[in-house]
This record gives C-alpha cells, structure tokens and sequence, in this order.
C-alpha cells in the first residue's frame, strides 16, 4: 500500500519548513541524498567512502536517535547526505523506522540511495520496494558483490535495474568498486538527467527474484 504524499499548497516551502523541523539549513547544498538500507548491508562504509573526513555526527530532533551526515561535491554540485538509521521496514513500528520513513517523505531528498546486501538481496529487497512506494528518485547500491561471489551467488544488476525501474550500481565499498559509478547514477537521477520508472508494490514483477540466484 502506498504511503500518501504530504498535500501544502507550495511544495518549495513545504519541503524547507520539513528540512527545518528535521534538522537540516536547505541553503547549504544544491542536491540532498538519504542514504538508505537494512543493519549490516555496509551502509556506514559507503557513507564513509562518499564523505571521507567531511562529516559529522548528532541526534535526531527531540530523539537520542544518532544522525550522521556528511558534504562533499560532484560534477559541480554540493551534495549533502544524510545517513538514515539501519531499517528493515519503513512501517514506522519502531523509532528508527519512524525517523527514516518521516526523512524521505516529508524531507524529500534529491535522491535516496537504497544500500542492500548482495548475499541477502531477496530480504534487502523488501525495504527497497517500500521506497520505491514513496519516491521514484531512487538509485539501488548493491554492496558486497566480492562476499557473494565467494558463496557462489550470481547477481544480475542489469536486470534487477530493469526490473526495478531504477539504476542499479553493484560493488563493494570497502574496496572503493563501484562508488564512482554510485556518485554519477545518484547525481543523475537527483538532477533530473537520468528518468526512472519504478515497481510499484502493487504491481508484480517475477524478474525481480530471478536477478538473484544461488
């Protein structure tokens, strides 16, 4: 079930007044990206291997709820991101699910940058296809491409990117692969160059499972 889009009469000022209550000065970057995935998917090291050193860390308004975030450039313009706690859903069943879910439809990123495993992409997958119900301006980062060619799990980017209706990079982050092609995937989309048309819950999409196989 898709989740309903806030309804104001502007949406620049709408967007401003909700970065403002979330914490965030809009006049300080040109392109805002949420990064996004499931605990242990390697979000932090490709938050690390975006950022370097131009980061730093608070807490959520009014929660103990731990924000990183970071600035750097790309192709000329200023990106700010903001790294969303680690969830499996975006049902809002617990804080950190409520914080990252409030961040991408109320904060509207330029772009959010979903981060999944590639040895458990099926149950990554899940949290994917619930921002796809939320915003088309979505790049998927599939991590650990090193791990799941260890364990003999064949992923097919190329399809899971069709299927999804969203570029879809594949790496790993620790190594540095795949972060450049992230950074030009995430700007395009972010400025409008690259059209996406993602999955919707509703619709059904069997080549989706069939990206991934053991």
């Amino acid at each position: 079930m898709a989740l309903p889009a806030p309804a104001c009469g502007s949406r620049t000022e709408h967007r401003t007044q909700s970065l403002i209550r979330l914490g965030l000065s809009p006049d300080k970057w040109d392109i805002l990206v949420a990064l996004a995935g499931n605990p242990n998917v390697g979000k932090s090291t490709v938050f690390n291997a975006l950022t370097g050193l131009r980061q730093h860390t608070g807490n959520w308004p009014g929660k103990t709820i731990v924000r990183a975030e970071g600035a750097f450039a790309h192709r000329g313009s200023r990106l700010k991101i903001v790294d969303l706690p680690g969830t499996y859903s975006l049902q809002a069943g617990s804080a950190d699910e409520e914080v990252a879910r409030e961040f991408i439809l109320f904060g509207r990123p330029d772009v959010t940058v979903a981060v999944v495993d590639a040895t458990r992409l099926e149950r990554n997958l899940n949290l994917v296809l619930q921002i796809l119900d939320i915003t088309h301006r979505v790049v998927v980062y599939v991590n650990l491409m090193d791990e799941a060619r260890r364990h003999g799990i064949a992923v097919d980017p190329a399809r899971l990117e069709r299927e999804l209706g969203v570029p879809v990079v594949a790496g790993s982050a620790r190594s540095g692969v795949g972060i450049e092609a992230l950074l030009d995937a995430a700007h395009g989309v972010a400025t409008g160059r690259t059209r996406t048309t993602p999955f919707r819950l509703a619709q059904k999409a069997p080549g989706v499972e069939q990206a991934v196989a053991s």
